[in-house]
């Protein structure tokens, strides 16, 4: 296994609470787990910390961290603005692609296609109350949306948080994981119709929820309340 691979396993570990915050790994451990020697597992430990989901100290070794709540706030509102632009775009794509005499191009219904499968295959786990699958369906989807958006700058950036974004989508899937992901198909159904303003709104509220699900388990919760977000929500949809 590739230190690149053993970075991503471990990494799949803390998103999915196998590794919860505060518990210790050590090199030991994680070599006889992976298969590999300790030498990847130190340097995926390295690059873990700088990515934030490992934290070390001098005597005391590794141990897998917690997102302080300001980090989550901060990393919420940044993904707000990126994935509302990524709807836009996207939106304002499909609008040019289908108001033109030509076709869209074929790298565009491939990404649809793909949209279209991972909506499949949330609406399927969510009908036999199987939620660990939405973890990492929920990144898929907002990352093709990225990629249907046609900005490479937009891609890069939110790849670059999807990890994060991810380990938090991870610790409220129980309590909102099942009743966001219908919100998906709407969402898109807002791209594929061209409404930019809309794609754009529903976004919003969208990644708001989960920011506000996440901070209300906090002793530090958003000053917005969840009726006035449902209410805007449903304002959007009609």
């Amino acid at each position: 296994m590739s230190k690149v691979s053993v970075q991503d396993a471990i990494r799949r570990d803390i998103i999915s609470g196998v590794l919860q915050p505060g518990t210790r790994v050590t090199e030991a451990s994680l070599s006889k787990t992976h298969g590999v020697s300790r030498v990847p597992v130190r340097e995926a430990l390295h690059a873990l910390e700088a990515e934030g989901f490992v934290e070390s100290r001098a005597n005391v070794g590794s141990s897998v961290a917690a997102i302080p709540v300001d980090d989550a706030d901060d990393l919420f509102a940044v993904r707000e603005a990126l994935e509302v632009a990524t709807a836009r775009r996207a939106a304002a794509r499909a609008a040019a692609h289908f108001s033109a005499d030509a076709p869209p191009p074929d790298e565009w219904w491939r990404i649809r296609r793909i949209l279209a499968a991972i909506l499949d295959d949330g609406d399927a786990a969510v009908e036999r109350d199987d939620l660990d699958p939405l973890v990492d369906l929920n990144n898929r989807f907002h990352l093709g949306i990225a990629d249907l958006s046609g900005s490479p700058s937009l891609g890069v950036l939110l790849r670059q948080l999807s990890g994060k974004i991810e380990w938090l989508y991870a610790s409220d899937m129980e309590s909102r994981g099942k009743k966001l992901w219908p919100e998906h198909r709407v969402i898109l159904s807002a791209i594929d119709a061209g409404d930019v303003d809309r794609a754009g709104e529903l976004m919003r509220w969208h990644v708001r929820q989960s920011r506000i699900g996440y901070l209300s388990r906090s002793d530090d919760p958003t000053p917005s309340s969840e009726p006035e977000v449902n209410e805007a929500i449903a304002r959007a949809v009609r």
